[in-house]
């Protein structure tokens, strides 16, 4: 996936940043999902948190691709994450046309996500990225409906999952990265 078998301290440092931004996207998430499912005090900060995690990205997507870009997918995945909040409280609350009407959102949300990112590196596609954020919301959903069932063994199942998928969204972030600005990374420390 990457453009070499070696890479240069300067590779190693994006590509360890994207796995800790996805990882964190991960991490936060699930205490999103636990602190709305159960009521807990600490939703507000958790949720305050989490929403930073966009801004991050920005950071990191700005030193490439400038601050429009970089603020249009901050945009993009803050919506991302403010809808899956939306779509857990309505399925706590049993309000299934309205938990619809979010998934839905959710997916034409990931569906925006995909073709801005294909459009921006020309080593990333559209359906590559959709397949990718798809099955993404498909794991992100499993935890909060087994959660919300009772089914912790398999909400957890689900995080496990969901971790090892978001790591391979980092690879392919960085790797297309690294691939469209090889210019970055030419530091010469192996």
């Amino acid at each position: 996936m990457y453009p070499s078998n070696c890479i240069n301290t300067e590779q190693l440092n994006l590509m360890n940043k994207m796995r800790m931004l996805w990882e964190q996207h991960s991490t936060w998430t699930r205490a999103a999902i636990t602190s709305i499912v159960f009521g807990l005090p600490d939703e507000g900060p958790v949720t305050q948190r989490l929403l930073r995690n966009p801004d991050d990205f920005g950071v990191v997507l700005g030193q490439f691709y400038g601050e429009k870009i970089a603020s249009r997918f901050d945009g993009l995945l803050t919506a991302h994450l403010v809808i899956a909040a939306e779509l857990v409280r309505a399925a706590k609350a049993g309000e299934g046309k309205r938990a619809a009407d979010a998934e839905k959102r959710w997916y034409e949300n990931a569906d925006e996500i995909a073709a801005f990112l294909g459009r921006i590196n020309p080593f990333w596609t559209a359906e590559g990225w959709r397949i990718m954020l798809y099955e993404h919301l498909r794991l992100v959903k499993a935890i909060a409906v087994e959660m919300l069932r009772g089914n912790y063994q398999e909400s957890i199942r689900a995080t496990d999952e969901n971790e090892i998928h978001v790591l391979e969204m980092a690879d392919m972030m960085s790797a297309g990265i690294l691939m469209q600005f090889p210019e970055r990374f030419h530091s010469g420390s192996q």
